[in-house]
């Protein structure tokens, strides 16, 4: 796993490095500095889509029974932070965030088994939401440029991740893989205690799974909050392209944020999806009519507000 992020690493930068030259680097400079200071405000704008996203992982907590205390938006929204910190800036395939982010509310004090639970329903629920998300691009993008066949191809391989979906989401209720690992490592060996605490432990998160997937009110309101803060992410699209001189209308922003968004999960084994994100705001941008160098430079934007951004959020996590 180590050497394949190494490799996807190398690949990335070599991608992007590639389409900033193939653009230009002067003009990409040029729109930035059009931009200027004005920049900065996609870092303290970037608090809503987390925000938003944030109230969705709090119902999920208090369904399974997290205490008030800790699921106020104050305590969650650092830690949110530093998930998302380290997804998006640190070699971790986008799931290190998740389990830093366990531990920091399981040290403050919260049961471990319902948080664990929680977020991996919440990971489970962002796939969902990031396919809907993604075909609401699609459709967008059919709107605004009228390419069938293009649009079909998209929405094909969004269905086709459909199934897996499906499977993970059985995995997840049904499978009860704690609970087999723990019957039979206890059939076969005699447990030192330690290791036999954590095997219980991760017993009661299937238990803790099966209950919160059983509650589908819950799921739902989770999926809509996970949406707006996809939507509310698009604003940062629609401004910094107006700021970098070439404004779109809010629709071409939201196919723009969608189809990048999809690309940069789904090929998440490129680390800070260097050279995707690249790519997928050139090639999409391409046919929406945005220049080439304007698609480097939104794409160079919204690395300084993740740096920005994620920086403060991974020294936090390293002093806590």
């Amino acid at each position: 796993m180590r050497w394949l992020l190494r490799l996807a690493l190398l690949a990335g930068t070599a991608l992007a490095v590639g389409l900033v030259l193939r653009a230009g680097l002067g003009p990409i400079l040029a729109l930035l500095a059009t931009a200027g200071w004005r920049l900065l405000w996609l870092v303290p704008l970037h608090a809503l889509p987390l925000l938003l996203d944030v109230m969705g992982w709090q119902g999920l907590l208090r369904a399974s029974g997290v205490a008030a205390e800790f699921t106020a938006p104050a305590r969650l929204l650092p830690i949110a932070s530093v998930r998302e910190a380290i997804n998006r800036l640190l070699p971790v395939a986008n799931i290190g965030g998740e389990i830093a982010g366990i531990r920091l509310l399981s040290r403050a004090g919260a049961a471990a088994a319902p948080v664990t639970a929680s977020v991996v329903v919440e990971v489970l629920l962002t796939i969902i939401s990031q396919l809907l998300f993604a075909a609401v691009g699609v459709l967008v993008l059919l709107h605004l440029t009228g390419k069938v066949a293009l649009a079909a191809q998209l929405l094909l391989a969004l269905a086709l991740a459909a199934p897996v979906v499906a499977a993970l989401y059985l995995l997840v209720h049904r499978g009860a893989l704690f609970e087999r690992i723990l019957r039979g490592v206890e059939a076969s060996l005699q447990l030192p205690g330690r290791l036999r605490s954590t095997l219980e432990q991760a017993a009661a998160v299937d238990a803790q799974l099966r209950a919160l997937l059983g509650r589908p009110a819950v799921l739902w309101v989770t999926v809509l909050w996970q949406l707006a803060g996809f939507a509310a992410g698009a604003i940062e699209t629609w401004l910094a392209l107006r700021w970098l001189g070439h404004p779109v209308g809010v629709a071409t922003a939201l196919a723009l944020e969608s189809l990048t968004q999809a690309i940069r999960h789904f090929i998440f084994v490129v680390p800070a999806g260097l050279g995707v994100q690249e790519a997928g705001l050139a090639g999409f941008g391409y046919l929406l009519g945005l220049p080439a160098d304007a698609g480097i430079a939104l794409s160079l934007a919204k690395r300084m507000r993740e740096i920005v951004f994620g920086v403060p959020a991974l020294a936090w996590w390293q002093l806590t």
